[in-house]
C-alpha cells in the first residue's frame, strides 16, 4: 500500500473542500485549546467565575463561540484576548482589531 504525503493529498483535493476542512479543523482545535488552557492554569470547570460547570462544559464543546463569551471565559482564567486581521495575500502586515 502506497502512502501519500500531506502535500500530495492537498494537491489532489478540491480547493473549496480543503478550505472547508481547514476551517472545521480550526473550530475543533479552538475547543481543544480552551480545555488545555483551563487545565494549564489549574482551573476545573466549576472554578471559573461567572460560569457554572455546565456552562463551561457546553462552551468547550461549541463549534461557534461569541467573542464576548470568549472574553469572559478567558478573563475567568486571568487571560486576555487579541484579535488580529491578517492579509490573505501573504503580506506580513497585521492589524490589531481588539485587545482585551
Amino acid at each position: 500500500m502506497k502512502f501519500h504525503t500531506l502535500n500530495e493529498l492537498e494537491q489532489k483535493t478540491n480547493p473549496e473542500t480543503l478550505d472547508k476542512a481547514r476551517k472545521l479543523y480550526e473550530q475543533e482545535s479552538l475547543t481543544q485549546k480552551l480545555r488545555l488552557l483551563r487545565g494549564k492554569y489549574g482551573f476545573k470547570q466549576d472554578d471559573l467565575n461567572g460560569f457554572t460547570q455546565t456552562a463551561v462544559s457546553k462552551l468547550e464543546r461549541r463549534k461557534d463561540i461569541k467573542v464576548s463569551t470568549l472574553i469572559e471565559y478567558l478573563d475567568g482564567l486571568g487571560l486576555g484576548l487579541e484579535i488580529v486581521a491578517l492579509p490573505k495575500d501573504g503580506n506580513t502586515e497585521r492589524e490589531v482589531l481588539l485587545r482585551m
